[in-house]
């Protein structure tokens, strides 16, 4: 899989372990204690969190006046800053916010704060963070999910290299591992996507009876998603591939028949 993954630090937040904003960007009084009067909560739809394009949606439990959104790159730097007025919206109303950054730098947090009509506000920060573990690929026996002895160096490297990465993102929360599966494009759909899930599941359960404590998913793909693009009945080596990705939240899958499993 190759698209950005989006996770949340949060405040409520949308995956990982709660936090609040150090400062808001603005001045207005904190929310408080009300009886009678559910606190004011900011969620994100994931799905609607659009990096590439630079536009996310937000909503709040009341009626919305304003939401201010900063976008932090990699470096630190500050890539935008926008506030957008939303006059009262109702509790509940998608709330769109889109920016232009200065500069093409990868994005590293998302502050959102969405501010109530009674002047409470209440903050939330998204971190796109992912990574794609590089590892040898394995060799299967022709239609075999067997993992076999000769094999098993490459998947101890490869939990090598995924340990080495959680130990160093510790800061992050609960940080998972998704396995996803990929076949080249000689045989069936069906055939395909049964064979690519059958050897990411292999996989990953292997992760997990080797001490790999964090959670784990997969997927197979089938010939669905080439890293090589093909005709039709094609051996391409380049195509028969596992994707190892260390994330906070679910790598977006293609539409269809497609979902995380755990081993």
């Amino acid at each position: 899989m190759r698209r950005p993954l989006f996770v949340a630090l949060v405040m409520p937040l949308l995956v990982v372990a709660p936090a609040v904003l150090a400062e808001p960007p603005a001045h207005p009084a904190p929310e408080r204690l009300q009886e009678k009067k559910p606190s004011l909560q900011i969620t994100i739809d994931r799905a609607k969190v659009d990096l590439p394009g630079h536009k996310l949606e937000a909503k709040l439990n009341r009626a919305a006046e304003k939401v201010r959104i900063k976008v932090i790159g990699q470096s630190g730097a500050l890539l935008a800053e926008v506030e957008k007025a939303f006059d009262g919206a109702a509790a509940g109303t998608p709330l769109v916010m889109t920016w232009t950054p200065s500069s093409e730098e990868e994005v590293a947090k998302i502050e959102v704060w969405g501010y109530d009509t009674e002047g409470f506000y209440v903050g939330m920060a998204i971190i796109p963070w992912k990574v794609n573990v590089p590892h040898e690929e394995l060799n299967f026996e022709t239609d075999s999910d067997v993992i076999r002895a000769s094999e098993v160096p490459k998947l101890e490297g490869s939990l090598q290299k995924i340990n080495e990465v959680l130990a160093k993102h510790t800061d992050l929360g609960k940080i998972m591992l998704f396995v996803v599966g990929h076949t080249d494009t000689v045989g069936s759909t069906d055939h395909n996507l049964t064979l690519s899930r059958k050897r990411a599941r292999a996989i990953a359960g292997w992760f997990k009876s080797h001490g790999l404590k964090n959670p784990i998913a997969f997927e197979g793909l089938g010939k669905s998603a080439p890293l090589v693009k093909t005709a039709d009945q094609v051996d391409e080596p380049r195509n028969r591939r596992v994707d190892y990705i260390l994330a906070l939240e679910p790598p977006p899958l293609p539409a269809g028949d497609f979902s995380w499993k755990t081993p």
